[in-house]
């Protein structure tokens, strides 16, 4: 049965397919997770110049987003639509992210910023000419309901077992504790060589997936038949297509989780070695443990989605998630925690972190396939097949938000006044309150209005399984004309 049908892709298939999320685990990581630290605690630029520098660096790139998506979506060559930007993109991104993270040893402080800007620029274009045509993969390499939730669980789940596995070994190896860094977070060389083995993980990610896929080229879908394109019709085209009702809800949906995201990532580093005064060894051992969630995800959200469906998945594990994430820093603010340093207080958070990231992660998982049925909904309605502007718009907002998770996390700071070299200890408990109060209730807003947006996505398996015979009734008629 060709790739693209009812049919199941192979699991070497599912394997190549999600390998290409660890390109994306890494860069995620790095610079959601450690990039704003890294600059602002380490090399000793502003946080808020850093937050400033990677929003400006968003907005930007978000803009090359419908621009690739379109162009894949139409572009024509004997390596199929999406293939060639996968390849042309490989390189230039490894050498990129290599650089941001070894910046010139003439340049210190806030004279890093047009550096950081540039850099981050560069990284986030050249990922969005890989990104979003490798995402698009997913809705062609199979149009079977279950089978969706399945590749795209597979992406995840490399994805967050890549960015996992350069976290721990920056965590773990890199930034080793000394007398006079007894954290081990202010290691300059362990952080630059850290951007050496990222860029080399990020390289062979992406040439995996790119040669592991390239056999199905000649049964993915064909691009739509050429036409003259003016600038009107092009982005005619694409307020069509993501003028999609379900499209819409996942859209805004995905603002607000990714807008989570950003402050939860940005915090990340704040709250475990400031809020919890966890050492890197703790808290690599934290990361380690979230392996046992990629694997409890990768196996819960195919369940949920073939039992529940993916809409009612989504909503209840992700109701279930999101209030149980902000718990334990809410209860060390009033008080009800054991004491910072004791094995009790380590014991518990990292009990609560792999139950919940895991349902996280599950949550993600059912949103990605999620996405690709739209593609057929759409095409119903518009005659065309967009998997690149879909993908390409959901990775849009995605920057957008992460962005401004970022500048909130950068308020949170300010109001905390958590300021540049505060090291574990140093914070007085009364600001540590304000850091723990403000990154629970904005991530609990946050998060309730994501699953609040989902509710309006309108494709069920009935829907999608009409959507699809519809199509094949049209193609019939077609080919009988």
């Amino acid at each position: 049965m060709a790739i693209g049908s009812h049919g199941k892709p192979s699991y070497l298939t599912r394997i190549a397919f999600g390998v290409g999320g660890v390109a994306d685990g890494v860069k995620n990581n790095g610079f959601d997770y450690f990039l704003l630290f890294y600059y602002s605690q380490v090399l000793g630029v502003s946080a808020s110049l850093v937050a400033a520098a990677l929003f400006i660096a968003l907005v930007v790139d978000a803009v090359s987003d419908p621009v690739v998506g379109y162009w894949s979506d139409n572009f024509r060559t004997r390596l199929g639509r999406r293939h060639p930007f996968m390849y042309a993109s490989m390189v230039p991104v490894a050498i990129a992210y290599y650089f941001a993270w070894n910046p010139p040893a003439g340049l210190t402080g806030n004279d890093l910023f047009l550096w950081l800007v540039v850099l981050t620029i560069c990284v986030r274009i050249l990922f969005t000419m890989y990104e979003v045509p490798q995402n698009a993969l997913a809705a062609e390499l199979t149009s079977d309901y279950d089978a969706r939730t399945s590749l795209m669980s597979f992406r995840y789940f490399f994805a967050w077992v890549g960015g996992l596995s350069i976290q721990i070994a920056l965590l773990a190896l890199l930034l080793r504790p000394t007398e006079a860094d007894p954290s081990g977070f202010f290691n300059k060389d362990g952080w630059q060589t850290y951007g050496l083995w990222a860029s080399i993980v990020i390289f062979l990610a992406v040439f995996a997936t790119t040669a592991g896929t390239h056999s199905h080229i000649p049964h993915l879908k064909p691009p739509p038949p050429q036409r003259k394109l003016t600038l009107g019709t092009i982005f005619r085209e694409i307020l069509e297509t993501v003028s999609n009702p379900s499209f819409r809800a996942l859209f805004l949906a995905t603002l607000f989780g990714l807008l989570a995201t950003g402050i939860s990532a940005s915090l990340n580093q704040y709250i475990n070695g400031l809020f919890w005064e966890f050492t890197t060894d703790q808290t690599a051992l934290l990361t380690v443990a979230v392996y046992i969630s990629a694997v409890i995800a990768l196996i819960v959200a195919p369940i949920v989605g073939k039992t529940l469906g993916k809409k009612r998945g989504a909503i209840i594990i992700g109701v279930l998630a999101f209030t149980i994430a902000p718990a334990p820093v809410l209860a060390r603010v009033l008080g009800l925690m054991p004491p910072n340093g004791t094995d009790a207080l380590f014991n518990i958070v990292i009990s609560v972190t792999i139950f919940d990231l895991a349902l996280i992660i599950a949550t993600q998982m059912l949103m990605g396939s999620m996405i690709a049925d739209i593609v057929e909904d759409s095409e119903l309605e518009t005659g065309r097949r967009s998997e690149g502007i879909f993908f390409a718009g959901i990775s849009f907002i995605r920057k957008l938000a992460q962005g401004s998770g970022v500048m909130l996390a950068a308020i949170v700071l300010s109001v905390a006044s958590i300021a540049p070299g505060m090291r574990p200890g140093m914070v007085p408990e009364a600001q540590l309150k304000v850091l723990g109060l403000g990154y629970a209730a904005s991530l609990l807003t946050i998060w309730m209005l994501m699953i609040f947006c989902v509710s309006f996505y309108r494709i069920s398996r009935e829907g999608h399984e009409a959507n699809l015979r519809a199509l094949s009734e049209r193609e019939q008629r077609l080919a009988g004309d």
